[in-house]
């Protein structure tokens, strides 16, 4: 459960790399997504911890080469631990 003012869900669409929605809660960010018939992933980010440092925390991810330590894979980093949900033309699947 996201607690307030400790998460927040943020709405990719297609292939775009920006978000087009960050929301308060998964209710407001799915009335918005149906309200608007949009397709793609509605994912849970915790606040004030970037998603690498999330996942090694949570045991979900152990750094096991120097190219794992590096700036630029931090930067890139995506968990599949991470609560998501998709979405086809504003309906969960």
């Amino acid at each position: 459960m996201c607690q307030p003012k400790s998460c927040v869900w943020v709405f990719n669409g297609g292939c775009k790399g920006f978000p087009s929605g960050v929301f308060t809660t998964r209710e407001l960010a799915e009335k918005w997504i149906g309200e608007n018939h949009l397709s793609g992933i509605l994912t849970k980010y915790h606040l004030n911890i970037g998603v690498y440092h999330w996942a090694i925390q949570q045991g979900f991810f152990e750094p096991k080469t120097e190219h794992q330590y590096q700036p630029n894979f931090i930067a890139t980093f995506s968990s599949a631990s991470q609560e998501h949900y998709h979405y086809e033309e504003g309906l969960g699947e």
